[in-house]
């Protein structure tokens, strides 16, 4: 058996791999149609324009799913790990809240294009970003907060060091685009696609650029950290059968709403 087959170890290999995918397919193919400048676009400018914007929103649908599936499985392996601690538990549902609004940023940065409506394009990186770095940051406190006897030193200092990769990379593209944006380098750049290094305003636009494609990553990274323990889960569907045919209702069934009928309660 490979590792990758081992338990749910598969959910966050394929929500990596895909992911990694959509950005590099979606940027090959802006580049050889010449839609986009090759050195560091942004990663959301190789999705503007078909063809590849129609590659870029499915692959990313696809990637929404595999990351809430990975985030529920993480979500139920903490609760069976620590069912009698309140505050992880408490910290745990949080972290599902907020790492499923993250995925739904996501959904949001796939179907609305930044040269289309940018507003709402922010809104989803803002959700996809931020938000998931919140998310982030929670599991990395369930890790310091289950060590040792459930989780290793080592993957607590793993999600730490991508923690602060990400923010870092937030940080510098935050003032980047702030100052690129600023209006000091002309009107209308969030559609501008191609860029002269000789121009004003190439230096903050190359340094977002590469701080968007760093913060992409460093979250890809952080899945990479669950695939150890993903190992250790496995997944069984339990059937239980309430009748011999699918046309008639169970009797059981029919008896308690009979019973409700009698009562009133319906």
């Amino acid at each position: 058996m490979w590792w990758f087959q081992q338990g749910l170890s598969f959910l966050p290999v394929a929500l990596v791999v895909w992911s990694a995918a959509s950005f590099v397919f979606s940027y090959i193919t802006a580049i050889v149609l010449h839609h986009v400048d090759p050195l560091v676009p942004y990663i959301s400018d190789t999705g503007t324009i078909p063809p590849e914007r129609c590659l870029f929103g499915i692959m990313l649908n696809v990637s929404t799913f595999l990351g809430m599936a990975t985030m529920y499985v993480r979500y139920k392996q903490v609760s069976a790990l620590s069912p009698e601690k309140p505050k992880i538990l408490r910290l745990n549902k949080l972290g599902l809240t907020l790492g499923w609004m993250s995925c739904f940023g996501l959904c949001i940065i796939a179907n609305f294009q930044k040269c289309i409506l940018y507003y709402i394009h922010v809104l989803g990186a803002c959700l996809t970003f931020g938000v998931g770095s919140i998310y982030m940051l929670l599991q990395t406190v369930l890790s310091y907060l289950m060590q040792p006897e459930l989780h290793s030193k080592d993957i607590f200092w793993a999600r730490l060091a991508v923690l602060l990769w990400s923010c870092s990379s937030i940080l510098s593209m935050f003032v980047s685009s702030v100052v690129l944006y600023s209006g000091l380098y002309g009107q209308n750049l969030v559609q501008k696609l191609h860029w002269d290094p000789q121009e004003r305003g190439y230096t903050p636009h190359i340094i977002s650029t590469v701080s968007e494609w760093s913060l992409a990553f460093s979250f890809l990274s952080f899945f990479l950290t669950y695939i150890r323990d993903f190992q250790k889960i496995s997944l069984r569907a339990v059937v239980s059968l309430q009748g011999q045919t699918l046309h008639e209702s169970p009797r059981s069934f029919r008896a308690e709403e009979q019973a409700l009928l009698i009562a009133g309660s319906i």
